[in-house]
């Protein structure tokens, strides 16, 4: 039987990104406006501030292969290493919106997506390993949550405004993604597509922003389970612990108006009981110098 409980509240304005960091046995999740990056532990059941920017949005995030941060602000790529209060510039890179989700991949690659502007739409990033940045898709009405399917050959990307998420080819070697497909398309009026993840079973998980829940579907892109949570805009969702058989959920109260936007809105929620579990995110290997 699955449960679901509130484990952090924060009342975050925009709630995201949840990972799970194996060697310190904790999750990180961000607060994207207030640039506010947190820990929890899900032993002792605190969570603090691990970090906050000068007032600059904190959208994605990676762990490095040596357990350092990879942080994705407005035009920079950052290095944090934990405990610490300064970060090192890795990258600065030419946008007129801030990164919003991003993904490592197999090779340590990072996979960033960039908010649209007033001009534009947001583009699709790709970091390499030698600390090179190219864009590598673009024109998306928000580039939201990323995954890979677990034999290495499917990419997937959710584009929120469109309420799509995308499957491409990825070539595992070169990091290419090729061929972008439909895999699934929301209903109108049903909640919109945000962050995501994919299980050990390549069933991908899509948290439903104004939706009030995730919502599982098989590898072919049909709807085949769902959990609801009290909370209108669900942003983003994670498989973690060392077994990676517990789901994080992220909310967030755009609103501030609990009223409106559900009891649990901003905060940080877990489910256990689940048939399935994940698989440990990959780590980016981004260079420094």
């Amino acid at each position: 039987m699955v449960r679901t409980e509130r484990v952090a509240d924060e009342t975050a304005h925009t709630g995201e990104g949840p990972l799970w960091h194996p060697a310190e046995k904790r999750l990180y999740w961000v607060d994207i406006p207030a640039g506010r990056l947190y820990r929890y532990d899900p032993e002792s059941g605190t969570n603090e501030v691990a970090y906050e920017t000068d007032g600059e949005p904190l959208g994605g995030y990676t762990i490095e292969a040596d357990g350092a941060l990879l942080l994705f602000t407005h035009g920079a790529i950052e290095r944090l290493v934990p405990g610490e209060s300064e970060t090192t510039l890795v990258a600065a890179v030419d946008t007129d919106t801030r990164f919003n989700d991003v993904i490592a991949d197999p090779e340590g690659r990072v996979f960033a997506g960039t908010m649209p502007g007033e001009d534009a739409l947001g583009d699709l990033y790709r970091v390499d390993t030698d600390g090179s940045v190219r864009v590598v898709d673009e024109g998306f009405d928000i580039p939201n949550g990323m995954g890979f399917s677990g034999d290495g050959s499917t990419f997937y990307l959710t584009e929120s405004e469109a309420r799509r998420i995308y499957a491409y080819g990825y070539d595992y070697a070169t990091g290419e993604i090729s061929n972008r497909r439909t895999f699934v398309e929301t209903p109108s009026g049903d909640g919109v597509p945000d962050g995501m993840t994919v299980d050990a079973d390549d069933h991908v998980w899509s948290a439903r922003w104004d939706g009030g829940r995730a919502v599982r579907y098989d590898p072919t892109g049909q709807p085949v389970g769902e959990i609801e949570l009290p909370a209108r805009k669900v942003s983003s969702v994670t498989f973690a612990g060392p077994s990676c058989d517990v789901l994080y959920l992220t909310t967030a109260l755009t609103d501030g108006d609990r009223a409106v936007e559900g009891d649990g809105a901003g905060s940080l929620f877990r489910a256990t009981g689940l048939a399935t579990g994940g698989r440990s995110e990959f780590r980016s290997r981004i260079a420094v110098e």
